[in-house]
């Protein structure tokens, strides 16, 4: 028994270790004076100054925490209709085609939902006029898409889970429907609903393929931005704008967890 705990412990270790160590290095060499990204030359905050003076960097920053905060929303919620309907409508016509049609974009490779959503719009403003260029809402929308179906499926296993009994009261004391729907249903989901939206605003953050895709002339997005420089040779101020990135997903994700735990402990 002592062996197997060792190598658990091991295994375990060298997984932590493998992703942790170059998020830390990351951070390390954000504080690096040196204009050589590998090379250390003292301790220096200059590239996060160096940071905040580039207009590029905030542009795009700017442009992807807009795109992922909207999408994230309305991925939200659609998801929990999409979700609330798998998991309470029992059987409907055409039940299974909502369902591959929800969960499809889950097990879509990337390079297909962005070519295909990049003919769509293009059909779209041949026939319509609309988009008149590819940007802001053309990203969202492709975001939104692919990302409701994470959404959805977190939704849905908590609602299979839950007690329905205590619905059922509610509407055995008199609550309408809609009314059991918001005191009851939504506060006992609201955890999942909080996983869904905190997903699929890092899936949108992170994109890269399909926001290339859908994306126009003036609509770089943050990922695109760090793109283009990694090809060109990684300066220390990616290092500053990641290390900013892991700080700000470290307070989400902490965040998240006390809200999840006082909802389970209330």
């Amino acid at each position: 028994m002592k062996a197997q705990s060792r190598f658990i412990l091991s295994v375990l270790s060298f997984g932590y270790a493998f992703l942790y160590i170059p998020l830390i290095s990351v951070v390390f060499y954000s504080f690096n004076a040196s204009r050589l990204a590998t090379v250390w030359g003292g301790f220096s905050t200059r590239w996060y100054g160096a940071l905040f003076e580039n207009e590029q960097v905030l542009d795009a920053l700017y442009l992807s925490l807009e795109i992922a905060i909207t999408s994230a929303t309305l991925a939200t919620i659609l998801g929990t209709m999409s979700g609330f309907v798998l998991a309470r409508f029992g059987r409907f016509k055409g039940r299974t085609f909502f369902s591959a049609m929800v969960t499809s974009p889950m097990v879509m490779p990337e390079v297909i939902t962005g070519l295909s959503l990049l003919l769509l719009f293009v059909t779209l403003q041949q026939l319509i006029g609309w988009p008149g260029q590819r940007g802001f809402s053309t990203i969202t929308i492709a975001h939104t898409t692919f990302s409701l179906a994470y959404v959805a499926i977190i939704v849905q296993s908590r609602l299979v889970a839950m007690d329905e009994s205590l619905e059922e009261a509610a509407m055995d004391l008199g609550g309408r429907p809609l009314r059991v729907v918001f005191d009851i249903t939504l506060p006992l989901i609201a955890p999942a609903m909080v996983a869904g939206w905190l997903l699929s605003f890092t899936l949108s953050l992170d994109d890269l393929v399909i926001a290339s895709f859908v994306s126009g002339p003036g609509s770089t997005t943050l990922p695109m931005y760090i793109f283009s420089k990694v090809k060109l040779g990684v300066s220390p101020d990616i290092n500053a704008l990641a290390s900013i990135i892991i700080a700000v997903v470290s307070l989400g994700v902490a965040l998240a967890w006390i809200v999840t735990r006082r909802s389970s402990k209330s």
